[in-house]
């Protein structure tokens, strides 16, 4: 969505909006995108921020609520009220909001840029009538009293980012953002049985950023310092290239963070997007023996020799190796190399699964405006020939990912749980 200022007062007509609040409204925007609020607030095909947006939950589907300044969303909202949905997560009725508003991160804002997203979304975003929608969690769990005692268990102090002593200001700037409002730890960092995030920020320990469970078809990997299956082997440039682009050197984005480079990462200023790759490359490995990728050539050798007698090399060949390549180094920002790709080599095999079943699009930015497609197999795949091929990428080239079975992909192909077409993080679509 593209709000600008003109528009704003276009549309508000006798509203009188001075310098300083045009350049909060403009700051307000800013932040709305480092946040990806659209993201969650907007149902595929519908108006931006107008809400409905189904979200999966372990008891239940929720819907994402309307934040335009419409009577149906904001406009009765005082900044008060504001502040104590976004940073408190508790709504002006008074009561709880579900967790899937990433309120524990969000008490990290700072007050001042509270302001600055109360101007925006009052001021600078189209009201758009449309009532909320009541969630489809059956009674008795959809009380809410409950939701107000995890609340006080788990939501911390709403007090702000509390930069340490003497800490560089870059790194700092990039903790801000990451463990606040880019609130990358709700997918990123593993959630307990009672559902809260295991930590909160780097501080918390090495869970932080360790990666998810899976999550409607894809795991949101770790982005701590190993090499084998973290961030070890990007560099800052590579990291910033990512996140502007949705690919870099050696890999592409793919599932729910294709929707984060596109609505969020490639309007960020190149400042802050170095603040956050730098953040990220200061958090430690998880795995103290963890080491750098070696590429092993046997694979390779093997396969150009016309040696595809290795269980799944045959079916990479026929349908893989043109894009990726037999000695798996792929295409420089356009095929993803596959040997060293940390993705591959998650404990969880569920997102290289996933791709091999349903395809998937390396998404247009501005700055690299080409758009590449991996074409679904699953119509001409069979479990078995999908678990050797994946079992073939992930342990080639040198990657230490373990093999997979027949029955991991049959659990994904025939499951029931719902699916992401892979540009709608967290709203529900089709089943397979």
């Amino acid at each position: 969505m593209k709000a600008f200022v003109i528009a704003t007062l276009a549309l508000f007509g006798s509203c009188s909006v001075s310098a300083a609040e045009t350049d909060l409204i403009k700051q307000g925007e800013y932040l709305a995108r480092a946040g990806d609020c659209v993201a969650c607030h907007t149902a595929k095909g519908g108006k931006p921020f107008a809400g409905g947006l189904p979200m999966e939950t372990p008891i239940g589907v929720i819907y994402s609520t309307n934040i335009t300044p419409d009577k149906t969303g904001l406009r009765d909202y005082s900044f008060e009220d504001f502040d104590k949905a976004v940073r408190h997560g508790v709504a002006k009725s008074g009561s709880t909001l579900y967790p899937a508003m990433p309120y524990p991160s969000y008490a990290r804002v700072s007050e001042t840029d509270m302001q600055a997203l109360y101007a925006y979304f009052m001021k600078g975003v189209e009201p758009v009538a449309q009532p909320n929608r009541d969630s489809d969690i059956p009674w008795p769990l959809s009380m809410r009293w409950p939701l107000a005692a995890w609340r006080w268990m788990f939501a911390p102090e709403v007090a702000g980012y509390q930069a340490e002593a003497g800490a560089d200001p870059v790194i700092s700037r990039g903790a801000y953002l990451v463990e606040g409002l880019g609130h990358c730890g709700a997918c990123h960092t593993p959630r307990a049985l009672t559902m809260q995030e295991k930590a909160l920020s780097a501080s918390d320990g090495a869970a932080f950023l360790s990666g998810s469970a899976p999550l409607e078809g894809w795991i949101a990997k770790s982005l701590r310092g190993d090499h084998k299956d973290g961030l070890g082997s990007w560099s800052e440039e590579q990291l910033v290239q990512f996140l502007k682009t949705g690919r870099s050197d050696r890999s592409a984005v793919f599932g729910g963070m294709s929707d984060v480079v596109v609505h969020s990462m490639q309007y960020m200023s190149e400042d802050d997007l170095t603040a956050i790759a730098r953040y990220l490359k200061s958090l430690p490995a998880v795995d103290p023996k963890d080491q750098p990728h070696q590429y092993d050539k046997q694979v390779a050798e093997a396969l150009w020799k016309g040696d595809d007698s290795k269980r799944g090399a045959a079916v990479y060949i026929d349908n893989c190796a043109a894009c990726h390549r037999t000695d798996g180094h792929g295409y420089t920002r356009v095929f993803p190399a596959l040997a060293g790709n940390p993705v591959l080599q998650t404990a969880d095999a569920t997102s290289l699964i996933n791709i091999v079943l349903n395809g998937g699009t390396l998404p247009a930015t501005h700055a690299a405006p080409s758009t590449f497609t991996m074409p679904a197999f699953a119509w001409r795949l069979s479990d078995q020939e999908v678990a050797d091929v994946v079992s073939f990428i992930r342990g080639s080239w040198g990657n230490q990912g373990a093999p997979v079975k027949a029955g991991e992909v049959a659990d994904l192909r025939k499951s029931d749980q719902h699916s992401t077409s892979g540009d709608d993080l967290g709203q529900v679509t089709s089943s397979h």
